[in-house]
């Protein structure tokens, strides 16, 4: 068990590190979601699994506050209404969860990041050939292959992986990496969260 736990933390490291061939790539990415939240536009996540609490958790930390206080961001996880997502995949389909939200949500100018291992999640395809149709910026997270997002994706961020738990891994601190350049870039004369203090 102590070997298996130091070889996982190994190669959480090792694929976190390999992800610094993204850099350029990143970077766009971030100053497309600074560009769209400037704009008054707002950035939409989604994703199913392991990837639909990334979806949600990179949201709270828009909505909510990463590291500084500041005002909300918007910001919606396609993933998080268990009424819509039911009521869409009796009607329609499973494939359908995430582009009918796209279609009553989505405007020109905001930005749709679909988060999947693979790539070749159906119902975030869809979404994605959606929003390329209205003007959305569509950014793909996902393993090294990109799958079928890779063709369609605006920006592919392929976390070089082949081992779902890394990429995984890779995705949210990448995602953390985007909250905080976000907020210090637009919210620079913000104080630090931890100088704040809080009542319970």
């Amino acid at each position: 068990m102590e070997t298996l736990f130091e070889k996982s933390l190994i190669n959480s490291s090792a694929t976190i590190e390999a992800a610094m061939c993204l850099k350029d790539k990143f970077m766009e990415f971030c100053d497309v979601v600074v560009e769209a939240l400037k704009r008054g536009n707002k950035i939409i996540f989604c994703g199913n699994g392991g990837s639909a609490a990334d979806a949600q958790h990179l949201t709270a930390e828009f909505t909510g506050r990463f590291s500084l206080e500041r005002r909300p961001l918007p910001a919606i996880a396609l993933n998080t209404n268990v009424s819509a997502i039911t009521a869409i995949a009796n009607d329609y389909g499973y494939d359908e969860i995430f582009l009918r939200q796209t279609q009553a949500l989505a405007q020109s100018g905001d930005v749709l990041i679909g988060i999947s291992t693979s790539g070749n999640s159906k119902n975030i395809v869809k979404a994605f050939e959606y929003a390329n149709s209205i003007g959305v910026t569509t950014v793909a997270f996902t393993g090294e292959s990109g799958g079928k997002m890779k063709e369609i994706a605006d920006i592919l961020l392929n976390v070089p992986s082949v081992c779902t738990p890394r990429i995984q891994e890779t995705h949210i601190t990448l995602g953390h990496i985007m909250c905080e350049i976000v907020e210090k870039t637009l919210f620079a004369d913000a104080p630090k969260a931890e100088a704040v203090q809080y009542k319970e």
